[in-house]
């Protein structure tokens, strides 16, 4: 489908869309860049990337293809460093998880002849480097795809053809609408996860180590305050104003269940959480 892929980020995301798509078998060469000289060694070694590039310049001048897996504030520098040596023809795309302002930021950047998709897997773990990344990551999982007037329809198409062959399910929507959503559903959760943790370890009295006695309920909920902190860093501030939307939601959500404790109000607890379990099971 492609003749050569520049991967700029070779991660979990990154790493795993290079491994996706050689498996597949529709792309000849990925060359990979990434800013940290050990782990661009390590994909090297792993075949995880084919080639490595030495700066921006040499990954993307030969590319059908860019994609950028880097974190979601370090996109548009990215993009910016990338911009003048994208040959004719060249698609850029990101696997960035919040779109409004990256979007909007990415795509005026673009030289004559090239286009820019916005992109988001909704895929992923708690680890990180291209040591963690596989090719099945993607695989009958959504991505969701965010076009706007400018986007270019064939590298629209193009895009979505390779998540695709990734394993993807892939749907469009725009920009605003991705950040809402994915404030409620992902971002969210991650907020609670790093809160719950702390939570709990301010709890301990006598320094006594509470985290110690954790079971499996609670390592299950945190599961995802393993991930890489400097990425949430960044998803949290980017995607600041549909965050704390739902913030005040989680807060007054949370006040209310506080109350009807104090209560001692079980008929009310007994069917909020009847209510919950049925939402969480139509989920599932």
């Amino acid at each position: 489908m492609i003749k050569t892929l520049a991967v700029i980020g070779v991660g979990l995301i990154g790493g795993s869309f290079s491994r996706a798509l050689k498996a597949a078998g529709v792309v000849q060469r990925v060359i990979g860049f990434d800013l940290d000289p050990d782990n661009l060694a390590e994909a090297l070694q792993l075949g995880v990337v084919d080639e490595v590039a030495a700066d921006y310049a040499a990954a993307v001048s030969a590319a059908d293809l860019v994609f950028l897996a880097v974190p979601v504030r370090a996109m548009t520098a990215a993009v910016t460093a990338c911009a003048p040596y994208l040959p004719a023809g060249c698609v850029v795309t990101d696997g960035g998880s919040v779109k409004e302002d990256l979007v909007a930021a990415c795509e005026p950047l673009m030289p004559e002849g090239c286009h820019f998709v916005g992109g988001h897997p909704i895929s992923g773990t708690e680890h990180s480097g291209a040591k963690a990344s596989f090719a099945t990551l993607f695989q009958g999982r959504r991505c969701i795809l965010t076009p706007t007037g400018r986007t270019n329809q064939q590298a629209l198409e193009l895009v979505q053809r390779l998540w695709e062959a990734a394993g993807s399910r892939v749907e469009c929507m725009e920009p605003l609408t991705h950040d809402r959503v994915f404030a409620a559903v992902s971002h969210l959760p991650h907020m609670v996860a790093y809160a719950l943790v702390h939570a709990v370890d301010r709890s301990a009295e006598e320094e006594e180590n509470i985290l110690a006695f954790s079971a499996g309920g609670f390592r299950d909920f945190t599961r995802i305050a393993s991930s890489d902190p400097s990425m949430w860093r960044d998803i949290a501030l980017m995607n600041r104003l549909p965050l704390l939307s739902v913030l005040d939601r989680y807060q007054q959500e949370f006040a209310a269940l506080k109350e009807k404790v104090a209560a001692g109000d079980g008929v009310w607890l007994e069917n909020y959480f009847t209510t919950s379990k049925r939402l969480r099971d139509e989920i599932i």
